[in-house]
């Protein structure tokens, strides 16, 4: 178990004060090549035996990315990364790793819809079994460790915001030999860092907080330098979801302005939670800093959650009738979304499923962004107002 970083050290990290760019540039340069060139040919040879270690192609390994890798591997207090051109191939790349045919995965229940799909569609076709606990009861989640392979982890999980013990389900993990995996993209490692918890490897969507501007489709994974290193001899050339230079470099400059941006989502979303639990047309919040208590580990919340409305509210024309907030997937940038849970229920595998347990239709997800939390409280009082059916 690894510990927090020093804050010194770790405001360097974010913003980059690195003394080696080319020209003493202040930001890192892009290396857009595909392909890197030897001197030699022994050293070709002693490269391709492994005897040394340099850059070879892009595919693979690349300069911007790795400067990318370093520094998100030291914010989440882990010895090493790996970067992916997506957060579904992070997960799926972090999972196929580790799992062989007929192994059992215990996950939270309330997953990201599309882990979910992986999971039962993909994973199922090759003997790979999921079964799907409830998170916050770690008693459960002990019981269905037992002959398990791998523990995949959401806190907060999807839709339901349930934020989780983190470190006493991987001890539970640890004493079974099950390899544990989270996605810490809501709180990011401004907030939460599992590794410090006992989690082996910590995965984000980099598309959302990390990168910041909704201008980029990236995954990240982070651990130790032996499961990193298992990850990329085993998966990540294969797959062949690199992450690309360009986008490194992105992602590079959403870190530099993270714990500013993430400061900000929680103020302005704690302050539209707040506004939204108090209308009678509210009936439920799911909002972690609004329950009793936050987990041990989690220091803080983004600008993701979700609430339900009762039958005096008509779901669709509120959501038609917003003007700030846009209708849209993901979330993380600095724009303002909401998307209804009637969208996430009609992908689902039918009424029953694991994924549709405990998710109301009358669930509405918003993610607060930078525009003002009085402009946004504006445009989200007018679309209820409009959409309120008469009592």
């Amino acid at each position: 178990m690894t510990t927090f970083i020093d804050p010194i050290e770790r405001a360097r990290l974010i913003v980059a004060h690195d003394g080696d760019n080319a020209f003493d540039a202040v930001v890192p340069p892009i290396v857009q090549t595909s392909l890197f060139t030897f001197p030699s040919l022994d050293e070709m040879i002693a490269t391709y035996r492994g005897e040394t270690s340099r850059y070879v192609y892009s595919r693979t390994t690349n300069p911007t990315v790795r400067a990318f890798e370093e520094k998100l591997a030291a914010l989440e207090s882990t010895e090493d990364c790996i970067g992916f051109a997506s957060g579904m191939a992070a997960i799926s790349g972090s999972v196929l790793a580790f799992v062989s045919p007929g192994d059992r995965i215990v996950c939270v229940r309330h997953v990201y819809p599309d882990a979910y799909r992986f999971f039962e569609t993909f994973l199922k076709r090759f003997g790979v079994t999921t079964v799907y606990v409830d998170g916050t009861d770690p008693d459960a989640v002990a019981a269905a460790l037992p002959g398990a392979r791998l523990l995949y982890l959401e806190s907060p999980n999807s839709w339901m915001m349930e934020a989780l013990e983190i470190e006493e389900l991987a001890e539970a993990a640890k004493k079974h030999d099950v390899l544990t995996v989270i996605d810490n993209s809501w709180a990011t490692p401004v907030f939460q860092q599992p590794a410090t918890l006992g989690v082996d490897l910590v995965l984000h969507s980099a598309s959302k907080y990390i990168g910041g501007h909704s201008d980029t489709v990236a995954g990240v994974v982070c651990g130790s330098a032996s499961h990193i290193a298992t990850i990329r001899r085993s998966i990540h050339p294969y797959l062949g979801a690199k992450l690309a230079p360009f986008e490194a470099w992105l992602l590079l400059r959403g870190l530099r302005t993270l714990p500013v941006r993430m400061r900000q989502h929680q103020t302005a979303a704690l302050d539209i939670a707040s506004r939204l639990s108090r209308l009678a047309c509210v009936k439920a919040m799911h909002h972690p800093s609004l329950r009793n208590r936050m987990p041990a580990g989690l220091h803080g919340s983004s600008g993701l959650f979700a609430f339900e409305f009762d039958d005096s509210v008509h779901i669709p024309n509120f959501c038609d009738r917003l003007k700030l907030f846009k209708l849209g997937v993901s979330w993380g940038g600095h724009e303002s979304l909401v998307v209804p849970a009637l969208v996430t229920r009609a992908q689902a595998a039918g009424p029953n499923s694991a994924l549709d347990f405990g998710v109301s239709e009358r669930m509405v997800r918003l993610h607060v962004g930078l525009e003002g939390a009085d402009a946004l409280w504006a445009d989200l009082e007018q679309a209820i107002t409009s959409a309120t059916r008469p009592s």
